[in-house]
């Protein structure tokens, strides 16, 4: 292989390696476009945002209620007042970088991303979602809820 071949085969590569990027570079555009809105307009006010279905109709704390005030106050850099808004908002959200960041990976290398979640994952998910749902609406424990 000559010279003049071998760099236009690593061209193509370079430009074949952007273009795998392509999708993952609009998801991040996306996610950071929303973001910049929950930063910019307060979810404490109302009128911007609707309200819970689940709150609105049942009239009880889901393990999602509370997520938007979880990322304001995460975009204003305040991760204490984002662990009272939703205690799941953090983890879930590192879970969801790295998952990304694994995502990135693959696709620069040219791989697809192959992710097993260990057994007992899914199972304390649920758990979890179940007992920040009871924890939250049991009457007194103020400390829980979102508001």
């Amino acid at each position: 292989m000559t010279l003049a071949q071998r760099q236009a085969a690593s061209t193509r590569s370079a430009t074949t390696r952007w273009r795998r990027l392509l999708p993952h570079a609009t998801v991040a555009a996306g996610v950071l476009a929303a973001t910049s809105y929950v930063w910019a307009v307060d979810p404490n006010r109302p009128g911007h945002y609707p309200v819970c279905p689940t709150y609105a109709l049942a009239g009880i704390y889901c393990p999602g209620c509370g997520m938007l005030r979880a990322t304001h106050d995460l975009t204003h850099l305040d991760v204490a007042g984002a662990m009272q808004r939703n205690p799941l908002a953090v983890p879930l959200y590192l879970g969801v970088v790295v998952l990304f960041g694994l995502w990135v990976r693959a696709a620069w290398r040219g791989e697809q991303l192959r992710w097993d979640p260990p057994r007992w994952m899914p199972a304390l998910l649920g758990v979890s979602f179940v007992v920040l749902t009871v924890a939250r609406n049991v009457p007194g424990w103020t400390w829980l809820s979102p508001a």
